[in-house]
């Protein structure tokens, strides 16, 4: 029986400390506890935004990076392409002058004597005039880019 009394003293304990906690607060604790509650959570949503608008910006900055770089990765591509173009329109043109020369000597053989060689020196002349010209063309089509 000893063990009994302290046992039931201790239940008793037990279940008015438990009564106690469903006590209604007072109405300005309550009021106090609400606006705390609700200033800490208008702190955390502006902190929130805070780091949001942050992380928006630095987003924005990398992308502007990217960008920068793609332009410039393109720009040097396209200078590239043109003095590609360039090349192959000057290649072209040689070509074209030298099978057009080819012809004109060709041609040339039919004559005679001075008029030959004269002929032959039109047609170099023509060849290296139309060289010239495809040369200025390609620097000209490089240095504007």
């Amino acid at each position: 029986m000893n063990i009994r009394l302290p046992l039931m003293t201790a239940t008793c304990a037990v279940l008015l400390a438990l009564a106690g906690c469903n006590k209604a607060e007072e109405p300005a604790e309550t009021q106090a506890d609400v606006a705390d509650a609700s200033a800490e959570a208008n702190q955390e949503v502006a902190e929130a935004k805070q780091d949001a608008t942050e992380e928006v910006g630095e987003a924005q900055r990398d992308l502007n990076e990217e960008q920068t770089d793609a332009n410039t990765q393109v720009a040097s591509a396209s200078n590239e392409v043109g003095k590609e173009a360039a090349a192959g329109r000057y290649d072209i043109a040689v070509e074209k002058a030298e099978g057009e020369h080819k012809v004109a000597t060709e041609k040339c053989e039919a004559l005679a004597g001075a008029e030959q060689e004269a002929c032959k020196e039109r047609a170099d002349a023509n060849l290296e005039m139309a060289k010239e010209a495809a040369k200025r063309e390609r620097d000209g089509a490089t240095v504007n880019r």
